[in-house]
């Protein structure tokens, strides 16, 4: 009888060891995947970084960066997602607590809706000014650039409302878990981004 409990017990173990490993597995898997993703969008980003390398001098007599852009402008939408992605890190420091992940997260989304409104404000503005997208090579490499990344920033904010109503409801699990930090990685890597941007299209445009 205690031979056939023993066995038991080692079964239930050996049991939940699987169960973990098969977890650790698939969490493996997952972020595997997600920077393979991660490098696709690197591939793409860099394509259309040198697009408008090649691009940003071909004007055709119409205005250039250095009519066009404000770095203190820029500067403030830098620092909204360099703010952003601060508070997004905190909040993954904050598990195991919901209210502080969720709290954290809140911060994180207003700056990243604040950085998109500026920078659709800037677009909306030069469209306004007869600056679109259509009236040279220059500022069609741009607006692809500049507004893909701001695609990308708004896809993040409507992935992290998805993400974060799950753990304010029924708690931080091992999926969410998984989850928020594929968002984590998501987010600091167009922070990244960002900073390619802001130093190759603003601060060399207006030097």
């Amino acid at each position: 009888m205690h031979h056939s409990g023993r066995t038991e017990k080692d079964g239930k173990s050996m049991i939940s060891e699987a169960q973990a490993n098969h977890h650790h597995g698939v969490y493996s898997r997952t972020l595997f995947g997600f920077w393979v993703y991660i490098m696709t969008d690197c591939i793409l980003f860099s394509c259309l970084f040198a697009t408008y390398l090649v691009l940003h001098n071909n004007t055709y007599g119409g205005p250039s960066a250095q009519d066009l852009f404000s770095a203190p402008y820029a500067l403030v939408e830098t620092l909204f997602l360099l703010a952003s992605s601060f508070t997004c890190g905190m909040a993954m420091l904050s598990i195991p607590s919901r209210a502080k992940i969720v709290g954290w997260f809140a911060v994180t989304f207003l700056l990243g809706a604040s950085f998109v409104a500026m920078e659709v404000t800037e677009f909306v503005r030069m469209v306004h000014e007869g600056h679109s997208w259509e009236k040279s090579a220059f500022l069609s490499s741009f607006f692809t650039l500049v507004g893909t990344h701001g695609l990308h920033v708004s896809i993040g904010l409507l992935w992290m409302i998805i993400l974060v109503i799950p753990v304010l409801r029924h708690g931080l699990t091992a999926v969410s878990l998984k989850r928020l930090n594929c968002l984590r990685l998501f987010w600091h890597f167009l922070d990244v981004v960002w900073i390619f941007i802001f130093t190759i299209v603003y601060l060399m445009g207006v030097s």
